[in-house]
């Protein structure tokens, strides 16, 4: 058994998924309090997926994946499988680790790139479809244009929190993968996660 405030040292995943599972629903509790432009249009109730209920769940979704993609590209570069997981139960086919890799890379990477798109109206309601089952969609068009944004946000600058050196924004799952598998490796005593103020 663990406790919430001795996370750290927690052995039991059941408790700590469970943990994980309170903290999403505090942090997507609030997340329409960071929606500050288009508020009827991107509304948020709470995380919603298979299928995106509303446009913003639909962008965090397509954000979400392309993080994803990133994050077991990094894992099998530096050796790691993507498939075998410490928090994410493993499935067939679910990239387990890369899912536990972006726990600590989604505020950061997406969340904060989804709500710059939506503030500073760089998408429009227009860009989503409501289908007949409810589930939101993006046209191709604003697809493009998240991809590209997307891409944009992946070259700016930061200064690493941990290794103290200057990478782009896209390197990030890749140092966070090399840095978890050095620690695998004996290399490092504790994996450093990435902590971006």
């Amino acid at each position: 058994m663990c406790q919430s405030a001795v996370v750290v040292n927690c052995r039991d995943a059941g408790i700590l998924r469970g943990l994980e599972g309170e903290a999403a629903r505090t942090y997507y509790g609030v997340f329409d309090k960071l929606i500050l432009e288009g508020k009827e249009d991107f509304k948020f109730h709470g995380r919603s997926r298979r299928p995106p209920l509303d446009p913003t769940n639909a962008l965090l979704s397509f954000l979400y994946t392309l993080l994803s993609h990133d994050c077991t590209s990094a894992l099998e570069t530096v050796g790691l499988d993507p498939q075998v997981g410490f928090l994410h139960k493993e499935r067939p086919g679910r990239p387990s680790l890369a899912l536990d890799l972006m726990e600590e890379l989604r505020p950061y990477l997406v969340d904060r790139l989804a709500l710059s798109l939506i503030n500073n109206r760089q998408v429009d309601i227009k860009g989503f479809i409501t289908k007949e089952s409810g589930g939101v969609i993006m046209t191709d068009e604003l697809r493009k244009t998240v991809i590209t944004s997307w891409q944009k946000r992946k070259q700016e600058e930061i200064i690493h929190p941990f290794l103290g050196e200057k990478i782009p924004i896209g390197l990030i799952p890749y140092a966070q993968a090399m840095l978890l598998a050095r620690h695998l490796r004996g290399d490092l005593d504790a994996y450093p996660p990435f902590l971006m103020k």
